[in-house]
Parts: structure tokens; C-alpha cells; sequence
């Protein structure tokens, strides 16, 4: 029987920003110490309402560390079972400091943890590239079957693309984290897509980098254009993988009436 293989993790391009961990405090930290002041603070309110961020930072990483734990145990078992990992790669980042902060800002929020927590969604971001079309939804839906996750919400932009051809299908989840003073619920963004749909996207978002070009209708037309030829060919290669296993089965069965 084929081994089991470990997921293959690789660091794909970001979700949404550069990867982070909590050492990207100390890079952003003065920046952020100016962001977090209010009027009236002393220095000590300043420096604890820091810590706090850094603490919210923390557990955002741990609930990454459940969700993809989550994701790699389907992956093994999927192989197990049917010889093949309909996972290719997982992904993720936490939000740099100072784009949270920018977001919080640009939505008239209060800077603090309660105002993070509340109505930011995507602090926490998991990637997950599949192989197929068809995998994308096994494994959203074996996922979103587990009793300790919430689906808070779904957009799925595979079935209705985005205007620009963006395709992915996105979850925003919560998942019960647990610490040393309790169990908190955290939520992640969650987003699947196939090899061909992140190659797509990744390669846009690089290119929007030039914006005032990039926007031009003429190169907005060519990159939808683009978009709707790898969905094409992800139909296409579904649909080869579905002859070949059908090929695969009638043979087995043949094979065992032989027997008979």
C-alpha cells in the first residue's frame, strides 16, 4: 500500500500581506507605540496596550497552528484512503502590525484588541492549494464538518468569479484555541484554491504592484482572459483524472470478474 506523504509545506506568495511573526513587532514597533496612543495615556498604558496587541498576535498564530493541523490530518488520511493528497501545499501568515492598524484606521475603528477581534476577519490567514477542482470542495466541506469549527461565513468566487477572473473559494472560520487561562474562540481566513487559480492570482498581484498600468482596461481584459483559459484547463484536467480513474475501476472490475 502507498505511504502516506506529509503534506508539502512551502511558503507560497502572502495571502494578503508579508508573513509575520512576532519579532515583526520589534520592526513595526515604534511606529505601532504611536499608533496605539490615545489622549490622556501615561507611558505605562501605551506599553500595556502593546502587550496586549502582541498577545492578540500570539494567539492568532496559535489558532494557524490548529487550523493547519486540521488541514494536514485530512491530507493524510485523504491519501491513505485514495492513494493521492488532494493538498498540494499550505500557506499562512499573520497580519503585519501596522496593516492591521492601517485597516482599523481606514474602517473608523478604535485601535484596540476588542475592535481586532471583533471586526477583522482576516488577521489569521490560511492558504491551501488542491489539486483539483473537486478537492477544494471535499476538503471545505470535510473541514467545515468538524465540531469544533464555526463557518461564519463563504464566498465562493470558483462558481461566481470576481469581475477581474479571481477565482479561490474563502471561508472565515472560528476554532476553539486553548490557553493557559481558558479556551477562546479565534477566527481565520480561509482560502482554496487550485495550483492554477494561485498561480493566477499570484501573478496579478504582483503585477497590480504597477497599478496605474495594471488597471489599463486593455491589460484588465488580457489577465480575465487568462483567468478564463486556467479555469479551462482546471475543468479540462479534472476531467482527464476522472477518465483515468474510471479506467482504473472498470479495469478492476474486469479484473475481478475474471476471477469469478
Amino acid at each position: 500500500m502507498k505511504e502516506a506523504e506529509q503534506t508539502k509545506e512551502h511558503y507560497l506568495p502572502p495571502i494578503h500581506d508579508e508573513e509575520v511573526d512576532l519579532k515583526q513587532l520589534s520592526v513595526d514597533g515604534e511606529e505601532l507605540l504611536h499608533a496605539l496612543v490615545q489622549e490622556g495615556d501615561s507611558a505605562e498604558d501605551v506599553y500595556d496596550r502593546f502587550n496586549h496587541f502582541a498577545e492578540l498576535l500570539m494567539r492568532y498564530m496559535a489558532a494557524i497552528r490548529e487550523v493547519r493541523t486540521k488541514f494536514e490530518v485530512l491530507n493524510e488520511e485523504f491519501s491513505f484512503r485514495n492513494s493521492r493528497n488532494p493538498i498540494e501545499s499550505i500557506s499562512s501568515r499573520v497580519k503585519r502590525p501596522m496593516s492591521i492598524v492601517g485597516k482599523l484606521r481606514r474602517r473608523g475603528l478604535p485601535m484596540t484588541v476588542e475592535a481586532i477581534e471583533k471586526c477583522l476577519n482576516d488577521v489569521a490567514g490560511v492558504r491551501v492549494i488542491c489539486s483539483f477542482i473537486d478537492d477544494i470542495y471535499a476538503v471545505a466541506e470535510m473541514f467545515a464538518r468538524q465540531d469544533d469549527i464555526t463557518v461564519l461565513e463563504v464566498k465562493d468566487y470558483i462558481r461566481k468569479p470576481k469581475q477581474n477572473g479571481y477565482r479561490s473559494y474563502h471561508m472565515i472560520v472560528e476554532i476553539p484555541v486553548f490557553f493557559s487561562d481558558g479556551k477562546r474562540p479565534m477566527r481565520v481566513e480561509i482560502q482554496l484554491r487550485t495550483v492554477a487559480m494561485d498561480f493566477w492570482a499570484s501573478l496579478e498581484h504582483q503585477m497590480k504592484y504597477k497599478k496605474d498600468s495594471a488597471d489599463r482596461p486593455e491589460i484588465s481584459a488580457e489577465l480575465k482572459s487568462c483567468a478564463e483559459t486556467i479555469a479551462a484547463t482546471d475543468a479540462r484536467m479534472l476531467g482527464i483524472r476522472k477518465r483515468i480513474e474510471k479506467l482504473e475501476k472498470d479495469r478492476a472490475d474486469s479484473g475481478l470478474g475474471g476471477q469469478k
